[in-house]
């Protein structure tokens, strides 16, 4: 196998038609997790939480290593360990935990609040300082969520709010770690996403045969239902995620999450016939507004557009007068030279 090490990978400039089909691409990963859900009530075998997580990611990240022949080296193993832990391992408990205890609605709810807890932590981690456009459209998200999925009565479990919580914590922990380490320098994609895979699947595998015990048989169905879950699902789900994290400011590509509750509501609306009321359309309607205006900056357009301004003399002021950083291409933090 050939054993990699050295610095990560740069985030990507380019054209803006560039950067929105990252990161259409990159939403694809939360809209595909939407429907786990679904496939997990119709498809699988009932009250195998841990062993659908291990599923889902053990077997894709051994296929991976099998592949690419590539294992880490040095400081990359325990930071793959760790966020494969993050990303993976700890999310997936964390997240049935969550559903097996609380009501879906307030699940998915408490999951809304990451692009808020990815903007402190990049603020910490990466000094992305967040702006008041994006927390405000962070709020907006969680509101348009709960307004999607809070129907009925609802209850509160204490452990079920913790892990929920836990799980959003999880993931946003890993997502910044994600962006401020890069990927080693001639690591594929491809091979990143099967480290953490391997790394989350051997953290599940135990723990579903301790708390679950041996594996059921399985039918057609929940055969059909792990090869979705695993392939699209997790592997290349996972995929197109790791590159938005990498290549995009990494406080807009966490509001592409609340795509996730979105998409499992419309599936159920669609497929399950499960009603869609009125608040519920404007919740929808809602959090798709705050992912798509947590992907622009309006303060950075005004001061363009105050560039272009005439100068006294009644010329246009010269375009390299007014130096615009963005959040995306700000250089990177001086503790983060050495990954």
């Amino acid at each position: 196998m050939t054993w990699i090490s050295a610095a990560g990978s740069s985030a990507a400039g380019g054209s803006p038609a560039r950067t929105w089909s990252l990161t259409g691409l990159a939403a694809l990963a939360p809209a595909t997790w939407g429907t786990t859900y679904l496939v997990t009530t119709e498809f699988l075998p009932p009250d195998r939480p841990i062993l659908s997580g291990a599923i889902r990611a053990l077997p894709a990240g051994l296929i991976v290593l099998a592949m690419t022949r590539t294992l880490p080296r040095g400081s990359w193993w325990w930071r793959a360990a760790l966020l494969g832990t993050l990303n993976i391992g700890a999310f997936f408990a964390l997240l049935f935990v969550a559903a097996y205890r609380l009501p879906g609605g307030v699940a998915a709810t408490l999951s809304a609040v990451q692009p808020l807890l990815v903007a402190g932590l990049a603020f910490g981690l990466l000094g992305e300082r967040p702006t008041r456009w994006r927390l405000g459209w962070g709020v907006a998200g969680v509101v348009g969520v709960a307004m999607m999925v809070l129907q009925g009565e609802l209850g509160f479990d204490p452990i079920g709010l913790v892990a929920g919580l836990a799980g959003a914590g999880a993931m946003s922990a890993g997502v910044v770690l994600t962006k401020r380490w890069g990927r080693p320098e001639g690591v594929s994609l491809l091979t990143f996403t099967g480290w953490q895979l391997t790394a989350g699947g051997l953290l599940l595998a135990p723990l579903a045969l301790a708390f679950e015990g041996m594996p059921p048989p399985l039918d057609l169905s929940a055969v059909a239902g792990y090869l979705w879950l695993g392939g699209v699902g997790t592997l290349l789900a996972y995929m197109l995620w790791f590159q938005g994290v990498a290549r995009l400011p990494v406080a807009a590509v966490s509001f592409l999450g609340l795509l996730s509750p979105a998409v499992a509501t419309i599936l159920g609306w669609l497929v399950l016939n499960e009603t869609l009321t009125a608040v519920q359309t404007i919740g929808f309607v809602l959090a798709l507004l705050s992912i798509a205006a947590a992907q622009l900056s309006p303060p950075a357009f005004g001061k363009s557009n105050r560039s272009k301004s005439p100068s006294p003399s009644g010329e246009p002021a010269p375009q390299a007068a007014v130096v615009e950083e963005s959040e995306g291409s700000r250089p990177a933090p001086a503790a983060t030279a050495h990954r």
